[in-house]
């Protein structure tokens, strides 16, 4: 026959049991809504973002452009970049602190040697060995190392986005410097010119054919294209030492700029298939919402009982020897433990745990919106800057027959000079105008490639 006593208890500890596992209520699956708003996303926008299939598909970024020079500089930046080697130290970091959580599963083991003497009597030696454990019994130290290695995977995307926006800079610094160059070639150019302009006007100011507001305009025009020239050739060494920053270097780069720009291969074949899902930021907020998700779970077997055992070998004798090699004693504890009264701090701390999780999910969708707005905002600015080109390459074409009809007309007497002027001015403005066009139309797809998750080559 059973002892009452026994009894009561094994009731007692079953309806504790019953209690706790109803506070494990049912929650919102966040991880499967995120899934919901990125097919949903896909489905509206893929008729809508296949729009470049007459270029060649590439993989990565740093497929977008083949040249040895910007090869270089990336691996270099990849290396030595001093804020992307912090996050990787970071992560490491993570790492062992994810397998020392993993011991947390495992039992732990503690040694113990001690000699004392009191006056009078023969000095006394114990030795003691104790070795503990927790039984997983809800799964909840598995499921606080399973949030543990999502949050890590969560970092490592975050890590990659650091990789892919890195080198998408240095690109777009590579092209920026090129760009910058051209403007000082044409600035030089045009200042050329305009010393041409200036003592042609001299000349005939000295024969009096001209008027002295003629030579003050064109001396004015070419102190203001000195000017410019001083501006824009510091605008390329600070471009310069802009990518010697994302290179986490201090030696001066030696450095020569391209004649003409490349090609930046972009193609938007097989989408949705492979845009937007590649964006490491996106994987990070799933992650994220994955390890918050169970964090939660951990929060609420938190107030489920636990039980622990632990065994101790000890001895005491009078020598080192004996304590250690004697006869040891061994004795076992097994114990059950259910909380039940911490002023309501269990529950409220699984509360706080789904309300992350609702907030990591909001964080997705952030995250989800964010992309989408700048994969449009780079396709609209595609189709802007490659009608601008063409345009601009228009009025270039139609400026310099322009120019050239009116140098006929001048050396025939039939136009001022300041006319051919203003025709060269035109020129000049064209050409660097549709310079820096094409510029930003290779940059937005540096931008555009970025935006569809195209990442650094591993």
């Amino acid at each position: 026959m059973l002892n009452p006593s026994v009894l009561n208890v094994g009731v007692l500890c079953l309806s504790l049991l019953l209690t706790a596992c109803s506070s494990n209520e049912k929650r919102e699956d966040f991880a499967g809504l995120a899934q919901n708003e990125l097919s949903t996303v896909s489905n509206i926008k893929s008729s809508q973002w296949h729009e470049m299939n007459n270029v060649a598909t590439v993989s990565h970024l740093t497929d977008l452009i083949a040249d040895p020079q910007l090869d270089d500089l990336i691996a270099k930046a990849l290396e030595a970049n001093p804020s992307l080697q912090k996050t990787q130290l970071t992560l490491q970091a993570s790492l062992w602190s994810i397998k020392s959580q993993h011991g947390d599963s495992l039992p732990s083991v503690e040694a113990g040697f001690s000699g004392s003497k009191t006056e009078g009597s023969n000095a006394s030696y114990k030795a003691n060995l104790s070795i503990s454990w927790e039984a997983d019994l809800w799964q909840k130290l598995a499921k606080a190392e399973q949030a543990a290695t999502k949050t890590l995977a969560s970092d490592e995307a975050l890590y990659q986005a650091s990789r892919d926006t890195l080198v998408a800079n240095v690109i777009k610094s590579w092209l920026a410097i090129t760009a910058k160059q051209h403007t000082i070639d044409i600035e030089q150019k045009r200042l050329t010119l305009l010393d041409a302009n200036e003592k042609l006007i001299l000349k005939r100011f000295r024969n009096g054919l001209g008027d002295l507001e003629a030579l003050d305009e064109s001396r004015t025009s070419v102190s203001q294209s000195k000017a410019d020239l001083v501006e824009y050739q510091e605008n390329l060494a600070i471009e310069i030492r802009n990518l010697q920053l994302y290179l986490g270097s201090n030696e001066s780069l030696s450095y020569i700029a391209n004649a003409t720009y490349p090609d930046v291969s972009l193609s938007f074949q097989g989408l949705p298939l492979q845009n937007l899902q590649r964006r490491p930021d996106l994987k990070a907020a799933y992650l994220a919402i994955e390890a918050a998700d169970l964090n939660t779970s951990v929060a609420y077997k938190d107030m489920l009982p636990s039980i622990s055992l632990s065994a101790t070998l000890s001895d005491t004798a009078e020598s080192p020897s004996a304590a250690l090699f004697g006869s040891p004693i061994w004795s076992l504890l097994a114990q059950i433990t259910q909380p039940l009264y911490q002023g309501g701090q269990l529950k409220a701390a699984a509360e706080i745990a789904k309300l992350k999780t609702a907030q990591a999910y909001q964080d997705y969708r952030d995250t989800l919106l964010t992309a989408v707005n700048e994969v449009e905002n780079t396709l609209g600015q595609e189709r802007v800057l490659s009608l601008q080109k063409q345009h601009i390459h228009d009025a270039l074409t139609s400026s310099k027959k322009n120019l050239s009809q009116y140098e006929k007309k001048y050396r025939t007497g039939l136009i001022e000079i300041s006319d051919l002027i203003d025709a060269q001015t035109t020129m000049y403005d064209l050409e660097a105008q549709l310079d820096d066009i094409i510029y930003q139309h290779l940059s937005n797809r540096v931008d555009l490639g970025l935006a569809l998750g195209l990442g650094a080559n591993e």
